[in-house]
């Protein structure tokens, strides 16, 4: 039988292991085929080959989490292991309240690494969340997923989702086309996830009827948004100006989550982008939070994580 030995020095067993070693018999009860022996500070794998490379990559990610967090509980432990359940769900290990919808296929939509299910948890305690990371993490699809899953319980009204335009300035009158086909290309990504999460004909209905909108940010000016619940996407390419008045249109029973990667902005200065002046402005203010998103968090392609690394070791 196949084993590995997994070493954790310089990780503490009881942060990882958890009171009485309840996070180690979590990870024991989702692979009970497979043989989990920790011996100080080293962790003996034995079971099958593919069981026993998941194991080790789990607790790869746990330790990955100790060392930014600090601490392990009981929603990271079960989170993880969701990456690596199986097409039925038999070693999910998550609770039904972890599901944020279901697509129209009957899929569950729900966390898929630590910080989106802190994303989840984040947004339905508080009105504004500001979700900043690097491309990949999955920002934008929880966001949407949210949004979709407010609606459909009738929390909320309508759904409005909001990119600036930079490529183009925002200046969108020499592009060709109706206004559609102006901003098609900016918007598409939303226009994706929302085809991922309700029937082509449902969506197609809302949008007829306003109650999904998607505009550009230069649009959104001079409104408030009631019973809505809005995200702004790509919000590193809104101005400081762009970013205050967007903050600013939210209205009674409105929820947001702004999304970004400060390390991307196509903005000329990175000082004047709105998403990295707003975190030392409204940092404390309660009812808003701030969710930071890591490479770790990557759910794209598995060389997505590496190159972001790479870009990272180079800017440094």
């Amino acid at each position: 039988m196949p084993e590995k030995r997994l070493s954790i020095e310089g990780i503490d067993p009881l942060l990882l292991f958890g009171f009485n070693d309840v996070y180690l018999r979590k990870v024991e009860n989702a692979y009970p085929d497979t043989q989990i022996t920790a011996r100080g500070t080293d962790i003996l794998v034995r079971g099958d080959e593919d069981a026993v490379e998941e194991v080790e990559q789990i607790f790869n990610e746990l330790v990955v989490l100790i060392d930014r967090n600090g601490d392990l509980t009981q929603d990271d432990v079960s989170t993880v292991l969701t990456l690596y359940a199986t097409d039925d769900g038999s070693h999910a290990d998550v609770a039904s309240d972890d599901v944020v919808l279901y697509t129209p296929d009957g899929e569950p939509i729900k966390p898929r690494t630590p910080n989106q299910a802190r994303l989840v948890k984040s947004s339905r305690k508080n009105d504004v969340v500001f979700a900043i990371g690097p491309a990949g993490t999955g920002k934008t699809y929880v966001a949407v997923a949210l949004a979709v899953a407010a609606m459909r319980e009738h929390e909320v009204k309508r759904i409005v989702l909001s990119r600036p335009a930079v490529e183009a300035g925002e200046q969108l009158g020499f592009l060709p086309g109706d206004f559609h086909e102006k901003v098609d290309p900016y918007l598409r990504p939303l226009y994706d996830a929302l085809g991922d999460m309700m029937p082509r004909d449902k969506l197609a209905e809302f949008i007829e009827h306003q109650r999904v909108e998607i505009v550009p940010l230069a649009y959104m000016r001079g409104r408030t948004l009631k019973s809505a619940f809005v995200i702004l996407d790509e919000a590193q390419n809104a101005t400081t100006g762009q970013m205050k008045m967007f903050l600013t249109r939210l209205g009674p029973n409105s929820r947001s989550i702004i999304t970004g990667d400060i390390t991307q902005t196509d903005l000329r200065s990175r000082s004047s982008s709105g998403l990295i002046q707003v975190q030392n402005i409204l940092k404390g203010i309660r009812g808003i939070d701030f969710i930071y998103l890591e490479r770790e968090d990557v759910v794209r392609h598995r060389l997505v994580r590496e190159i972001i690394a790479a870009y990272e070791q180079h800017d440094a």
